[in-house]
């Protein structure tokens, strides 16, 4: 197994750290919550970070902790699907469609929410779960896998994720359409 220094994966993949903290900006604003500090790329521990008002709403939580895995993984999708076309069924080695799989890939890897997104999340889960509330319930599996997944990353956890996403979802889009 090759051990790679996170901090030189997230140079490498930085638009994916960019997109993830952009996410978590974008659903802290549609849920009107204060926002007192964004990093969309730094070289350190964490690469990057929102600082948002805290919230006793469970769904609000959900959606802020979870941004980063919806809009990360419908731009791995859309990116890698602009060049799946020209590479994938034309055979052409075009430069553009290239950098369009790097930056979904790098993109799709920081689709993955941390373990730090998921604390806010298991704060409110009990009390939301007692309230039947059916996000809170089916949050429960979700968040255990994200603590795998995050467990997982020195296996490259994230990786197959973005490639699982930006390479099979296209091609299954593609043979579905076609």
């Amino acid at each position: 197994m090759m051990i790679i220094p996170g901090w030189l994966i997230s140079i490498a993949t930085f638009p994916g750290v960019i997109v993830h903290e952009a996410a978590h900006l974008v659903f802290c604003r549609l849920q009107k919550l204060a926002v007192f500090e964004v990093v969309f790329f730094r070289f350190g521990n964490p690469a990057g970070y929102v600082v948002h008002e805290a919230t006793q709403n469970f769904r609000s939580m959900f959606l802020v902790a979870m941004g980063p895995f919806f809009l990360n993984s419908a731009l791995c999708v859309l990116f890698c699907s602009a060049a799946f076309l020209p590479v994938r069924e034309f055979s052409v080695a075009d430069p553009i469609a290239y950098f369009f799989y790097w930056l979904g890939l790098s993109i799709g890897m920081h689709a993955i929410p941390s373990n730090q997104d998921m604390v806010g999340l298991w704060r409110l889960m009990p009390a939301a779960a007692k309230r039947l509330s059916p996000l809170a319930i089916i949050s429960y599996p979700i968040v255990a896998l994200v603590y795998l997944l995050n467990i997982a990353r020195v296996f490259w956890a994230d990786l197959v994720y973005g490639l699982a996403i930006g390479i099979w979802a296209p091609l299954a889009l593609f043979n579905w359409l076609v």
